[in-house]
């Protein structure tokens, strides 16, 4: 698994400085304030809009010592640049837990998440080990990378999937809004690898909905809603068709 292509490079040659203060000269700060109303904070934040980032970040894929320098300057958009450029190759599960500890909004939770650590050798054991800690970001990013994980590990076999279960439902009495989240997010999200996690998935969300919680009960039902949907239990069967015709 891996969302490198055959040849790293890194063309542009910029240096960190040189970085920040291009996303200094772009700073926006009408978005830093719509960012703030959606839990974003505006301290260390530019305010830069994410395809901007990913432009910079294309123009030095794949540089793993500089995303280290833009990850400790603390800034936001420089740290999303740095989740969008490291090699995941390259990142090692120390970095993975020091990295996690600094996360203080969602949107730079899940774009690490998203973008670099869920490409990770060490990806399905940091879901694990996260999802059990009390920290709010932290036991997000458990969640979230259960979710990517559904999506980017096409070879994972189901059981890898199917031993997140047990996490779901730990995680699914937790009222903190991000977290609660995340835990709808990935039991969506592996219902909707196969029919037969779909059909084990389901099962699991109503088992969910019996817990006296008012977080486990909005898990389930946004959840069932989904994986029961005319949607995807055709695009499912359609897969599930495909493959067969094979």
């Amino acid at each position: 698994m891996s969302r490198k292509p055959a040849k790293s490079y890194n063309s542009a040659n910029l240096s960190a400085k040189e970085i920040l203060e291009i996303l200094k000269s772009k700073a926006n700060q009408e978005n830093v304030a719509g960012m703030a109303r959606y839990g974003i904070k505006p301290e260390k934040n530019y305010g830069v809009c994410t395809p901007i980032l990913f432009e910079i970040a294309k123009r030095v894929k794949y540089d793993h010592e500089l995303a280290q320098r833009l990850w400790e300057s603390g800034i936001r958009d420089a740290r999303l640049v740095a989740c969008f450029m490291d090699d995941p190759d390259k990142v090692t599960e120390q970095q993975m837990d020091d990295w996690v500890l600094d996360f203080n909004s969602w949107d730079v939770c899940d774009g690490c998440c998203l973008h670099l650590f869920s490409w990770s050798k060490g990806a399905h054991k940091k879901a694990r080990e996260w999802s059990k800690c009390k920290e709010e970001y932290v036991k997000r990013a458990g969640y979230v990378m259960m979710a990517t994980l559904a999506v980017h590990d096409k070879a994972a076999p189901d059981e890898k999937f199917r031993a997140y279960f047990s996490l779901i439902v730990r995680g699914a009495t937790d009222e903190r809004n991000y977290v609660k989240k995340a835990v709808n997010w990935a039991l969506r999200q592996i219902g909707k690898r196969n029919l037969v996690l779909n059909k084990e998935a389901i099962a699991l969300a109503k088992q969910i909905h019996k817990i006296d919680s008012k977080s486990a009960k909005w898990i389930a039902t946004d959840a069932l809603r989904e994986l029961t949907s005319e949607k995807t239990q055709q695009r499912l069967k359609k897969t599930a068709s495909l493959a067969r015709s094979y």
